[in-house]
């Protein structure tokens, strides 16, 4: 299996701090964010990655560039002339992540999620993606999907925010390839979604969308001081 990190963002709203540093090169714990997830998906077994790049992109890309020897990992890089957004970044770099199902990681999320035993791999065939869904933080109160009995759903009622984790096919992007073109990812989960082929699970464990400079913050915090046993 392959996994794919979206890490061409520029990172706006975490300005002025991601003028120099790519939002998902931000130190958390002593290393970058980028990093976090890179340890994360060996540890699952997963060592063959797929980053996208835009914003600073050589920056990145040379600091990972001894990745195979320090962290075990064979990187793949899609660089985007222009942010392709997080559905034309991944339709860019079909190429590079095969044929079977791949996990799709957002590179500015934190999460002790266990990839290892909490991805619904292998993919049943009835689905075409699994997402990882978490219960609405206080800055997305609406939240993205609903969930019944393990399928994904739009609904009015109980509603969960979508955690950037996901299990994909790369089919669900084959009428994307070719011209390179900027679209979100819900483009492409929309219609999966309504026929019934996204499956999902809720983690109530730790979780943060670091899209502010307050939440990058308060993450940074949380994992610096020690806790109490």
């Amino acid at each position: 299996m392959r996994a794919m990190i979206l890490a061409a963002g520029r990172g706006e709203r975490l300005r002025p701090l991601t003028d120099s540093t790519p939002k998902p090169m931000l130190p958390v714990a002593g290393k970058p964010l980028l990093e976090h997830h890179i340890e994360r998906l060996v540890a699952a077994g997963i060592n063959d990655i797929v980053i996208n790049t835009c914003w600073l992109a050589q920056q990145i890309e040379d600091y990972f560039q001894d990745a195979s020897q320090r962290l075990g990992a064979t990187i793949h890089w899609s660089r985007e002339d222009q942010a392709l957004e997080t559905g034309g970044g991944i339709a860019k770099a079909l190429p590079l992540l095969g044929e079977q199902p791949f996990i799709l990681i957002n590179g500015d999320v934190w999460s002790d999620f266990d990839l290892a035993s909490g991805c619904q791999t292998p993919l049943p065939d009835d689905l075409d993606g699994w997402l990882l869904l978490v219960d609405n933080p206080e800055h997305h109160p609406e939240g993205d999907f609903g969930l019944i009995d393990d399928r994904v759903c739009y609904t009015d009622q109980q509603s969960y925010t979508f955690s950037g984790i996901s299990l994909l096919r790369p089919s669900l992007f084959a009428s994307y390839g070719g011209a390179e073109q900027a679209f979100p990812l819900r483009d492409v989960l929309r219609p999966a979604i309504e026929s019934g082929r996204v499956g999902g699970t809720v983690y109530t464990g730790s979780w943060c969308d670091v899209g502010t400079i307050v939440r990058y913050r308060q993450l940074q915090a949380e994992l610096e001081t020690p806790r109490q046993i």
